[in-house]
C-alpha cells in the first residue's frame, strides 16, 4: 500500500505533465492492501506490488476507455483485455488510464483530444507516440511500468524519447482481444519499462494463445525472465543508410556506431548491409494502415456507443455529424487517405500494390535474418522534438517513425533500450530487432547490451 500511496502522490506533483487521463486512487489502494494480505500468505502472483499503468486504448473492465477521442465519450469498457486480465491475475495494480494519441495515430502524442503529454526531461519537448503518455509515466515515475500498444514504433519510439525500454513481441505473440483497433495486422500490445528484465516478465505473463483472438500464435511461451544470460558471439547487421544518413542527428548517428565498433571490439561479428526496399517501407506502412483504419474506425458512427451528435436530421446526417464532432483531424486525414486507397479506382494502384511490397519486404527480412542474428539501429532519426514543432509537416512527423516501421510490416518482434543523451539531455535509445518469434534470444541479448552500455557510461 506504501508504494501505491507513492506513486499517487507522485502522479500529483507531476499532472502538468498530463500523463493521465484518470486515476484509480480509491480502488489501487483498495487492491493494494488485498495483495499485501496475499503476500503475508505467501498466495500472491507473479507481479504482486506491480503498479501499472494501461494506454487508453485497453479495456479495463467497468472503467472508462476512450482511445484519446471524443467520439467514445462516456464509453466504459464491458470486459478487460486479455493482456490486462493476465496482469491482474497475478496481482499487479493498475493505477490509472494513460494520455495518447487519438486511436494511437501519431508521433508525439499531440494529437490526444485531452491535450499534449509533456516530456519529463524537459517540458516544452515531445515524449513521443502514440504512447507517449505510458512512457512518460514510466519515465517520470508515475508507476512501475506501463502496457502500449505498438502499430508503427509506438511503443518503442516514445521509450527512445523517454529513456526507458519498448518493447515490441512478433505479431500475434499477445493476444489483441479488448485492445481497440487502428490497424488490425501491425497492431501489437508491449510493455514500456525501466529494465529489460521486466519487460521480459510482463511479456511472458501477457504472452500465450487466446480463444478470443484468432490471429494469436499456439506456441509455447518460454519463461523469458528465467533466460537472460546472453553467451557466445553474435552475428549483427546494420543497414547501412539508416546510420550513415545525413538527416539523422549527428549524436545518434555518433553513439550507433559507438555501440557497433564497441560490441565489434568484443568479439561480435557487426556487418553494414544495404535494404533496397528501405525507401518504400514508410509508404506501404502508411498505405496499408490507413485502409485498415478507416475499415476499422467505421464502427464509431454514434448509434450503438460512444458520442452521438445532437444535430437533429436524418440517419446519414447522425453519421456526419457524430463523426465529424468525434474524431480530430490527424484521424480524419487518415480515414480519409484510407478510404481513398480502398477506393474501387485506386484499389489495385495503391491497396495491392502495397501488399506485394509488404510481402517483398518480409522475404528480404526473412533472408537477412538467415545470416544474422539481429538487426540493430538507431530508434528514430532525431531525440525528442519541441512540441509544436512537427504539426505543421506531416511529412517530418510521419518520418520520425522511419526506423520502427520495419518490425510492424514484417511482424517481427523489436526492442528499444537506453543509448545515453545528446548534449540537451534528451534521450537517445537503441533497437534491437530479432527473427519472428525470437524474443528470448531478443531479450537475452538487450539485457547484456544495456549492461554494457551501463558500464561504459560508468567507467566514463
Amino acid at each position: 500500500m506504501q508504494l501505491v500511496n507513492h506513486y499517487l502522490e507522485r502522479i500529483e506533483s507531476h499532472a502538468h505533465l498530463n500523463a493521465f487521463v484518470e486515476v484509480y486512487s480509491k480502488e489501487a489502494l483498495i487492491l493494494a492492501s488485498e495483495i499485501d494480505i496475499k503476500i503475508n500468505n505467501g498466495t500472491a502472483g507473479k507481479l504482486a506490488g506491480l503498479v501499472i499503468g494501461l494506454k487508453d486504448v485497453l479495456s479495463h473492465k467497468g472503467h472508462g476507455v476512450q482511445a484519446g477521442s471524443q467520439i467514445l465519450d462516456s464509453y466504459i469498457a464491458p470486459y478487460n483485455a486479455t493482456a490486462v486480465q493476465r496482469l491482474l491475475d497475478e496481482d499487479a495494480i493498475v493505477i490509472g488510464r494513460q494520455n495518447c494519441d487519438e486511436f494511437a495515430m501519431g508521433s508525439s502524442n499531440e494529437n490526444s483530444s485531452f491535450g499534449p503529454v509533456l516530456n519529463a526531461a524537459d517540458i516544452s519537448k515531445v515524449p513521443g507516440g502514440s504512447s507517449g503518455g505510458s512512457a512518460a509515466a514510466v519515465q517520470a515515475g508515475l508507476c512501475h511500468a506501463s502496457l502500449g500498444s505498438d502499430t508503427g514504433g509506438s511503443v518503442r519510439q516514445p521509450a527512445a524519447f523517454c529513456g526507458v525500454v519498448g518493447l515490441k513481441p512478433s505479431y500475434g505473440r499477445v493476444s489483441r482481444y479488448g485492445l481497440i483497433a487502428y490497424a488490425s495486422s501491425f497492431d501489437c500490445i508491449g510493455p514500456i519499462t525501466k529494465s529489460v528484465e521486466d519487460a521480459a516478465l510482463i511479456l511472458e505473463i501477457m504472452s500465450g494463445s487466446d480463444d478470443f483472438d484468432s490471429t494469436v500464435s499456439t506456441k509455447a511461451v518460454p519463461e523469458y525472465s528465467q533466460n537472460l544470460t546472453w553467451t557466445g558471439k553474435a552475428k549483427i547487421g546494420y543497414i547501412r543508410d539508416t546510420i550513415e544518413n545525413e538527416s539523422i542527428a549527428p549524436e545518434i548517428r555518433e553513439q550507433t556506431l559507438d555501440v557497433l565498433n564497441r560490441l565489434r571490439a568484443l568479439g561480435h561479428e557487426v556487418t553494414p548491409v544495404e535494404m533496397p526496399l528501405l525507401d518504400y517501407l514508410l509508404p506501404t506502412y502508411y498505405i496499408l494502415t490507413t485502409a485498415e483504419a478507416s475499415s476499422n474506425l467505421s464502427r464509431f458512427d454514434g448509434v450503438r456507443y460512444g458520442r452521438r451528435s445532437a444535430v437533429n436530421g436524418d440517419l446519414e446526417a447522425l453519421y456526419k455529424n457524430s463523426r465529424t464532432e468525434g474524431f480530430g483531424d490527424e484521424v480524419k486525414k487518415r480515414i480519409l487517405l484510407g478510404t481513398f486507397v480502398l477506393s474501387a479506382n485506386y484499389y489495385d494502384a495503391y491497396y495491392t500494390k502495397a501488399q506485394r511490397v509488404r510481402r517483398l519486404v518480409r522475404e528480404e527480412t526473412e533472408r537477412f535474418f538467415k545470416e544474422f542474428d539481429f538487426l540493430i539501429s538507431p530508434v528514430t532519426p532525431t531525440t525528442a522534438f519541441t512540441i509544436g514543432e512537427k504539426t505543421d509537416d506531416p511529412l517530418q512527423m510521419y518520418l520520425a517513425d522511419i526506423f520502427t516501421v520495419q518490425a510492424n510490416v514484417v511482424g517481427n518482434p523489436a526492442i528499444s533500450i537506453p543509448n545515453g543523451t545528446d548534449k540537451e539531455g534528451m534521450s537517445i535509445g537503441i533497437q534491437i530487432m530479432a527473427p519472428f518469434f525470437e524474443e528470448e534470444k531478443m531479450l537475452s541479448f538487450a539485457s547484456y547490451l544495456s549492461l554494457t552500455l551501463k558500464e561504459n557510461i560508468l567507467e566514463a
